[in-house]
């Protein structure tokens, strides 16, 4: 049995330049524009074994003629003597390999026929076929017991041979390869007892002269040993099924082995390497399926010419040509996406036809993989997969074979170099890997490979050193953070020692500082937990804590003493970043102290000074927003905006003020209460100017402007101010009053917290109030002159007779009806109903006003019409059916007394005479007592014919009008007004002399309608007179009877004093009263229209009554 040699030998030759110093030389060919984006921010490591000094022309013919031209020679050798078919689906030809190895290698023709010409001078290798027979399976049984003894035999027969041997033989022989060529040209493998699965793994290498004609010959054969005649029997005894076997095995020759199948291939049909179940053939069709046979097949050289490369060994070479087809692949393309391992088809024809003719193994294959992989990655990018493949091939190698010592230590080194090389680019990470979608993968795949080097078998045991990736990779962000920080320090380094531009330094590294904690927090972190379960979020946020504290502290110490407002302006955003990096220590995953804790304190003068910044610039920019503003609404439509252009921007300029609470977010409690305190007087103090500067505007806009455009702006102002309101209610909310209330609560006690922050809220909110009602009432004055002249214009005496009421009352109604939709389109509704109430009170107040002091008498009914009129419609307006004001607001003291005055003075002298009778009929009716007497009648009324029947019974406890102390009294019955029944004249009684209590018992008749006793004031006036012969009778008292109430008028229909039939007289007694003088409206009314004759005559009769009233006496 032969095994391999060829991995052994030559190991310790090593005069080509080592795999870094050809990617050295690889990387420095490389042009320009074939340089990947990666690359350009990788740094190879010093070559100490490059003449710097050398010219580079030198040592490129230097480099071409030492490391290239052997290799190029080695490369013509394989394709001049190479056999078998490579497992590339293209097939190329020798011309098409020449000419791929003359472009990669950058050979000229001359020199390409040079070195051809040498190569075809050298000595040709021992062709050989190393053949491993792995197992088989599912052999035939050819002994008794059911089983074999298989061995195999193998061959290489070549055309000649097999032809000569073919005609020698007479007949046909079961033996083939025993009988075609001598016995040393046969290598047979162990034979296996009693299987039909034998297990060989048995390599040997056979020797041909050419592929072409040339067959591989495998033979199985079941060996067959002597036995004893008892042996056999036993067999017999225990086995009868193989009696048949017995049978035949008896027949043949003692000795003979059995034939258990062959498999014979072509050469020139095979491929370089072959792995695979090969079924055994029979030589008869007795048992076709004679089973399989599992065979490793590969081509190689032996005795190959040592002269080619100068005894360099053939990993050395395969990494040398390895590295070279990879740059002459990569310098040919044109995309910057990563490599991803692809070399072309006759780069990979040619580097398996040289592995396999020297022999080297998969384990050697991947191995040199690997290092130029691992190398080319620090110069370009190298697709992750590319290197996890070649990591699982040499995991998975380091299992199955050794390694030669040699190619240990370059495998240790190669794994130790990458580790270390990977952890400088995580140290830089920032730089190489930026936070993009397109970077952050490739961070991640370094991390995967980093973590899959230190799981291999083969790094743990060549690195027996203990190493923790994890504390590697934090030790490398520590590191490459330090030196980040020191770079970026040395960019915001100020140009000079002035405060400002140190400052403004300061200010410029924090904020890169700050971005890169937020690129680390929300992008790199979760690459490097994923992948190394590293938080560098938590590493770096404490690393720059400890950096930014010595540099804050640093700065400020600079400028303790010497604050002024630049300077304060200047550290705000620096306050502001530390702010926002402060507040990112709640995503650490562990808490402990942090330097920057109390950073705020560093910045205590500097706080009056962003305050007063703050409220100047608010104030500035207020002031701009007036100016500017026209007072007119925003928008009108469906939901209309009612205020101005500068109400707006308030509330805008306002929120940096509230903004600056929170990004102070101060944290001593007592302190932060006065702080607040000072931003909500800021926010009041701005709000007061606001109001007071907006009503210098109006003023100054209304004096070139119309009456209604100055209406108009007025509204638009109250809006203004109302607008701010809700704007001062939220300020609590904006400001998180409660959460300071929560955090003072030990410091500040409840009673003065509310005391001093709402104190100053609500004062402020009275203030708008204030001004609030001292606009509307500008705006009720206003609208108040207006309504005064157009109801005074209503009352002028050229257009008293003309115009019908509705007429007289048109332009006052337009002008309401037109102010109060504006008003009502532009004010608020809140503002709009509170100017509602005041101008219809306004609205009363004129016309009472104008009614009462009318100076002409004559034409006072037609005005009080008019007005009645506009009281009617006013209420209308005001009231707009339910979406005004309610009626108990629009009907109060004022306006009822206005309704019952102007209701009176509009009707004319009869129905005023109504009203008087009818007034005193109810009087009559609430009169209690009989102070001045009382009289007794018996009524009813006859409809048949129309009568009105009165029956004066009696009268009691009369007044003694004579100066004997008694009366002479009659009854005179009267039935008013005069104008219902015009020829109805009054009757009288018989007289009664001497007698207080007189007894009449007599009776009248009126001839009346059922109408005129149903009129409104119908009455019968009973009028008691004392009977005097030389002077006018004196007045004992009168009673009022409404006709309405007498039995009969109403038709026997009930009424307020019971149902009567017809023909029932029912008795009454009235007590007598005596007029109040003076006292009666009614008659003041009647006397004041002169021109009416009747009316005259009425008041003059009641004034006479009222001089004759006892009651005038007792006054």
């Amino acid at each position: 049995i032969m095994s391999s040699q060829s991995e052994q030998k030559g190991m310790g030759g090593n005069l080509l330049q080592t795999p870094e110093q050809v990617w050295t030389t690889i990387h420095l060919s490389f042009s320009p524009g074939h340089t990947r984006k990666l690359g350009l921010t990788r740094k190879l490591r010093d070559r100490r074994d490059l003449k710097e000094d050398e010219n580079p022309e030198e040592k490129a013919r230097r480099h071409k003629e030492l490391e290239l031209k052997p290799l190029y020679k080695e490369l013509l050798y394989t394709i001049s003597h190479k056999m078998g078919k490579p497992s590339t689906t293209e097939v190329f030809t020798d011309s098409q390999l020449h000419q791929y190895i003359k472009e990669a290698f950058t050979m000229t023709e001359s020199e390409h026929g040079s070195l051809m010409e040498k190569v075809q001078n050298t000595e040709s290798p021992v062709y050989c076929l190393m053949a491993t027979v792995k197992e088989a399976k599912g052999i035939l049984g050819k002994d008794v017991s059911g089983f074999s003894d298989p061995y195999c035999l193998l061959t290489i027969l070549e055309d000649e041979k097999a032809n000569r041997t073919q005609r020698s033989r007479a007949k046909p022989s079961k033996s083939v390869v025993k009988d075609a060529i001598s016995g040393d040209k046969i290598y047979q493998t162990d034979i296996k007892k009693q299987t039909l699965n034998p297990i060989w793994n048995q390599t040997f290498i056979l020797e041909f002269e050419d592929v072409a004609g040339a067959s591989f010959h495998l033979e199985m054969w079941d060996k067959d040993e002597e036995v004893s005649l008892t042996q056999k029997l036993e067999e017999i005894k225990t086995n009868f099924n193989s009696l048949r076997r017995m049978i035949k095995d008896a027949k043949k020759e003692k000795g003979t082995d059995d034939f258990l199948g062959n498999v014979v291939l072509k050469l020139q049909d095979l491929h370089c390497t072959e792995d695979s179940w090969y079924n055994l053939q029979p030589r008869t069709e007795t048992y076709p399926d004679r089973g399989q046979c599992h065979l490793n097949l590969k081509f190689i050289h032996k005795a190959r010419d040592g002269t080619l490369s100068a005894g360099r060994s053939a990993y050395i070479n395969y990494c040398g040509i390895l590295q070279q087809f990879v740059q002459a692949y990569i310098s040919k393309q044109q995309s910057s996406a990563p490599w991803k391992g692809a070399l072309g088809g006759e780069a990979q024809t040619l580097l398996e036809l040289y592995a396999t003719q020297n022999d080297l193994s998969p384990f050697l294959q991947d191995l040199a993989k690997w290092v130029a992989y691992s190398k080319l990655y620090e110069s370009l990018e190298v697709d992750s997969s590319v290197l996890f493949q070649q990591l699982t091939s040499i995991e998975y190698h380091w299992h199955q074979q050794q390694l030669p010592y040699q190619q240990k230590q370059e495998l240790g080194d190669s794994l130790h170099d990458f580790l270390k090389y990977g952890l400088s680019l995580v140290a830089k990470y920032r730089d190489i890997f930026p936070p993009t979608p397109s970077a952050t993968p490739k961070l991640h795949t370094l991390l995967r490979i980093l973590v899959q080097i230190c799981k291999t078998q083969a790094f743990q045991k060549l690195n027996p050193a203990q190493f923790e990736l994890h504390e590697g990779v934090n030790d490398a962000i520590q590191s490459g953070t330090q030196e980040w920080f020191a770079i970026k320090k040395g960019l915001h380094q100020p140009m000079t020692k002035d405060l400002s531009e140190i400052v403004n330094a300061l200010s410029g590294l924090i904020g890169e500082v700050q971005e890169d904690i937020k690129h680390n927090k929300d992008v790199w972190n979760r690459v490097f937990v994923s992948a190394v379960q590293v938080d560098v979020f938590t590493v770096i946020y404490r690393k720059f804590d400890s950096l930014l504290a010595n540099e804050v502290k640093e700065t400020l110490s600079l400028i303790e003493g010497l604050m002024e407002q630049h300077l304060a302006n200047s550290l705000f955003p620096v306050y502001l970043s530390l702010q926002a990096i402060h507040k990112d220590k709640a995503f650490l995953q562990k808490r402990g102290l942090l330097e920057l804790t109390n950073f705020q304190e560093g910045f205590r003068e500097a706080l009056p000074y962003w305050l007063h910044q703050a409220f100047s610039t608010t104030q500035d920019r207020v002031e701009r927003a007036v100016q500017m503003d026209q007072l007119q609404p925003l928008q009108s439509g469906a939901e209309p905006i009612k205020h101005s252009s500068s109400a707006v921007d308030l509330v805008s300029c306002i929120q940096p003020i509230c903004q600056l609470w929170e990004q102070l977010s101060w944290p001593d409690p007592e302190e932060a209460f006065m702080l607040m305190v000072k931003l909500t007087e800021d926010v009041c103090k701005i709000v007061v100017n606001y109001s007071k500067i907006l009503k210098d505007r109006v003023r100054v806009l209304s004096e070139n402007s119309d009456h209604s455009s100055a209406i108009n702006m007025l509204c638009v102002v109250v809006n203004d101010l109302e607008h701010l309101t809700p704007v001062l209610e939220q300020l609590p909310k904006q400001l998180n009053w409660q959460g300071l209330r929560d955090r003072t609560q030990n410091v500040i006690g409840k009673s003065q917290f509310s005391n001093t922050l709402d104190s100053q809220l609500e004062q402020t909110k009275s203030f708008l109030t204030r001004e609030i009602n001292s606009a509307l009432t500008t705006l009720r004055k206003k609208l108040k002159t207006d309504i005064e002249t157009h109801v005074r214009n209503m009352a002028s005496r050229h257009r008293t007779p003309s115009q019908s009421t509705e007429d007289a009352a048109t332009p006052l109604m337009r002008y309401l009806e037109k102010e109060l939709q504006y008003m009502n389109k532009t004010l608020v509704p809140k503002n709009f109903n509170s100017l509602l109430t005041p101008l219809w009170n306004n609205s009363v107040e004129v016309l009472y006003q104008v009614a009462t002091q009318h100076p002409q008498q004559e034409g006072l009914m037609v005005f009080c019409q008019r007005l009645l009129y506009t009281l009617q419609c006013l209420e209308q307006c005001f009231h707009a059916e339910g979406n005004g004001l309610p009626l108990n607001t629009l009907r109060s003291n004022e306006y009822q007394t206005l309704k019952a005055h102007l209701t009176q003075h509009a009707l004319s002298s009869w129905e005023l005479v109504q009203k008087f009778f009818d007034r005193k009929i109810k009087e009559q009716k609430a009169h209690s007592g009989e102070k001045y007497g009382a009289v007794t009648l018996l009524t009813s009324y006859r409809r048949s014919d129309q009568r009105l029947r009165v029956e004066v019974l009696n009268a009691v406890n009369l007044l003694p009008m004579d100066s004997n102390g008694l009366s002479d009294p009659f009854v005179q019955l009267c039935l008013e007004p005069n104008h219902i029944f015009p020829e109805v004249e009054p009757r009288c009684t018989r007289i009664k002399s001497c007698d207080l209590n007189p007894l009449f018992d007599e009776a009248f008749e009126f001839l009346v309608s059922p109408d005129q006793c149903q009129a409104e004031g119908a009455c019968l006036v009973v009028t008691v007179l004392d009977h005097d012969t030389l002077k006018t009778d004196d007045f004992e008292g009168e009673a009022f009877l409404r006709l309405r109430d007498v039995p009969g008028v109403v038709g026997g229909k009930e009424d307020g004093l019971g149902s009567h039939p017809e023909d029932s007289p029912a008795q009454i007694r009235l007590p007598l009263m005596h007029p109040k003088p003076n006292e009666d409206s009614i008659l003041r009314i009647l006397e004041s229209r002169k021109g009416e004759r009747e009316a005259q005559a009425f008041v003059k009769k009641r004034r006479q009554r009222e001089k004759q009233s006892q009651e005038g006496m007792s006054l």
